[in-house]
């Protein structure tokens, strides 16, 4: 009869358990209390150690009776209830946090979906390395994304201060208000420059789609000479540092805006909306060129010569052919210079005047002569719009991909 205790439900080895999950659970538990300890009022050895118990005892008890979903559950009610003694209303909810990490943890260290996404016969190094490889990638993520996170709560402080006031950390509710989004939407200091982006980043996008478009297809083409050297070119306002940048088309667009206004008869705004709409453009070009080359780069060229064959002039096998095929490609690259050109702030401050104040601009400001809090529900907005541009770019980006063959779904 061997000597190994069992399970008298389940019938789970406690060996495994004891020399692998619940080493590996505790030192996970130890740097969770450590860091919600530090929110508790402990310290920092009292945070890891009250942290490191707590996960082993859950983990015992999660793995030996309760099945995966209960267990989660229920080692997030412990650690909401322990949050709430702790801390309060903040305290729960961080304890809702920490308990669904350790309730993950918990289950998938001892079931061994660790192993998920790595063949059978992998050492346990080549194990190691794939999951390590993963919490490293997700800690590059978490440290981009936390600053941009921190933003959106601050933008609803009801005080005028840029840090979080007892009251938010206590989720409050009386430390939580609309009104610098309400300043946003009815002060015009913030208006007329949103309107001013809405009018400039159309216009520069439908510039820097047209030539951009036209300029990829065409150094697609192999006969083309010196290709290499008119890309690099093209694609320079990515790589030069924009102050640079910004410095040349202040002194190119200056005489422009003279010629303009002397020689055309146009009014000093009007030019002025005409030269940061070419100098957005300008920027937004090599966005458009790099995503349209790459989905040229699969292109069936045989599809034009066909289109020739049978009658069809260029202009009709460039619409009815290739655009349809490349669509996906220019509107992934016209987002792109959409999103340069709403967000940009260098080039306008060389190249603008007062009457083309745009919404980065007036953030600038904002930041410094004015601290205006005001600055964080526009920021917070701009955010919400990146994600969805930047989400319909990785939709179109699948959609290309089948349309190509490249993707099975």
């Amino acid at each position: 009869m061997s000597s190994v205790a069992f399970n008298p439900e389940q019938g789970k080895p406690l060996h495994p358990f004891v020399t692998f999950t619940l080493p590996l659970v505790a030192v996970f538990g130890a740097l969770l209390g450590f860091i919600g300890g530090q929110a508790a009022g402990l310290g920092p050895l009292e945070g890891a150690i009250f942290g490191a118990v707590i996960a082993a005892v859950l983990a015992f008890v999660l793995t030996r009776f309760l099945p995966r979903k209960t267990g989660r559950w229920g080692a997030i009610a412990v650690c909401v209830a322990m949050g709430f003694f702790a801390g309060g209303f903040a305290g729960a909810v961080g304890g809702l946090i920490l308990g669904a990490l350790l309730g993950w943890a918990v289950y998938w260290l001892d079931t061994g979906d660790y192993r998920r996404g790595v063949p059978p016969y992998a050492t346990t190094g080549q194990v190691l390395w794939h999951n390590s490889f993963k919490f490293i990638c997700g800690a590059i993520f978490f440290f981009l994304i936390a600053p941009i996170i921190t933003i959106i709560p601050l933008s609803f402080n009801a005080q005028n201060f840029f840090t979080f006031t007892p009251e938010m950390l206590a989720l409050d509710p009386a430390g939580f208000s609309l009104k610098h989004y309400q300043d946003f939407f009815t002060n015009d200091a913030w208006l007329q420059p949103l309107k001013n982006s809405l009018i400039i980043a159309p216009f520069a996008t439908f510039i820097s789609v047209s030539l951009g478009t036209l300029a990829a297809i065409g150094l697609s083409q192999s006969h083309v000479p010196g290709r290499r050297a008119i890309m690099a070119v093209l694609i320079s306002p990515m790589i030069v540092p924009l102050i640079i940048s910004a410095t040349g088309m202040f002194f190119f667009y200056s005489q422009m805006g003279l010629f303009m206004e002397n020689y055309l008869g146009i009014s000093k705004s009007l030019s002025g909306y005409i030269k940061v709409i070419l100098a957005h453009a300008a920027l937004g070009v090599p966005f458009v060129i790099i995503t349209v080359t790459a989905t040229l780069v699969s292109f069936d060229q045989s599809l034009t010569r066909a289109a020739a064959n049978m009658g069809a002039n260029p202009v009709t096998t460039f619409f009815k052919v290739q655009m349809p095929l490349i669509l996906p490609g220019v509107i992934s690259g016209g987002l792109f210079a959409f999103i340069t050109s709403f967000d940009e702030v260098v080039v306008v401050l060389f190249v603008g005047a007062a009457a083309q104040k745009t919404l980065p601009w007036q953030m600038f400001t904002g930041l410094r002569e004015q601290i205006s809090p005001t600055i964080l529900a526009v920021a917070t907005i701009l955010v919400i719009i990146s994600i969805a541009l930047l989400t319909v770019v990785e939709l179109l980006r699948r959609r290309s991909e089948r349309l190509r063959g490249m993707s099975p779904g």
